[in-house]
């Protein structure tokens, strides 16, 4: 509450109270707050807003040295141009099988072990659980080399080849995706009274039968920030593909454009651009209407009551 100073006049009766220097630091303190707010969406805004400028301006444009900002002739030929490739089509097609698969069967693993890890509770499950998580710590700079020596094995040993196919990223994906859904799973488990499944245990209901019709619907915003968090690592995904596919089929969205628009030193920054801004679009759609429940999911177990 605001410091209040009440005084009385000649009569005895109280005056219209003196608010003192709590109110002022507030507004201030909501003054500070507004200016950060509109630096930070400045500073974050600036990179998309200069995609969608280069995007709509001409290869000659671009080359001119002109002002960045400035759009002297928009274009829609960029978007043309690379939508009418079959490439980038193909790309596109790669990216979403590939996110679509790892999602699935990430929470068909997340979802199970979190569960196990979370309630039914046995020796090390906790180590365990810290094992998980600290297993997503692990750079993918550093985890896709005995991988990649993994695959190679598998080649030479056993005749499989496992390299330069685009569903070899469904095995590969899961690796950084698998640790970190199921650690949010495991906070939002965590988080469920465990009356639910005591009662459900009472009723004689197996633990698959309390998960299937309990927790799952109860656990509903936890399971889509998990999938979410899913899907944007598989669809951006960039060093795994580039290491383990080199035929321009068998390529998804991130390495396909980097590896078609960029020849030698020549940089076909509007197709560039253009083809980033479709690739972000999938992720920002999810995000813009899934947003609540991404955040509901994230901070579950971070307070009670």
């Amino acid at each position: 509450m605001a410091n209040a100073t009440i005084t009385t006049g000649a009569t005895g009766a109280p005056t219209r109270p003196k608010y003192g220097s709590m109110s002022r630091d507030r507004r201030w303190a909501l003054r500070w707050s507004y200016f950060f707010l509109v630096l930070f969406a400045i500073f974050f805004l600036m990179p998309p807003v200069y995609m969608l400028i280069t995007s709509l301006k001409t290869s000659a444009e671009i080359s001119a040295a002109t002002n960045p900002w400035w759009i002297s002739e928009p274009t829609l030929q960029n978007y043309i141009d690379l939508l009418s490739q079959n490439q980038f089509l193909v790309f596109f097609r790669n990216s979403a099988i590939v996110s679509i698969c790892v999602v699935v069967l990430t929470m068909m693993i997340s979802v199970v072990a979190a569960f196990a890890l979370a309630r039914m509770k046995f020796w090390g499950s906790a180590t365990l659980a810290t094992g998980v998580f600290l297993t997503y710590l692990i750079p993918e700079t550093l985890l896709f080399i005995p991988l990649f020596k993994m695959f190679a094995w598998v080649n030479e040993t056993l005749g499989v080849q496992l390299m330069n196919h685009w569903w070899t990223m469904i095995i590969l994906y899961p690796t950084l995706t698998v640790p970190f859904a199921t650690w949010i799973m495991i906070g939002y488990f965590a988080s469920i009274p465990k009356e639910l499944d005591e009662a459900a245990l009472i009723d004689g209901a197996t633990w698959m039968q309390t998960l299937t019709k309990i927790f799952i619907p109860v656990a509903l915003p936890g399971i889509i920030a998990a999938t979410i968090f899913t899907f944007t690592v598989a669809w951006a995904q960039f060093l795994y593909p580039l290491a383990f596919t080199t035929s321009t089929s068998e390529l998804v969205l991130p390495v396909g454009i980097v590896t078609t628009l960029i020849k030698g030193d020549v940089f076909n920054w509007g197709q560039i651009m253009t083809g980033a801004l479709l690739g972000a679009a999938p992720p920002l759609i999810i995000y813009a209407f899934l947003m609540d429940y991404y955040i509901a999911g994230l901070t579950a177990g971070a307070t009670k009551g």
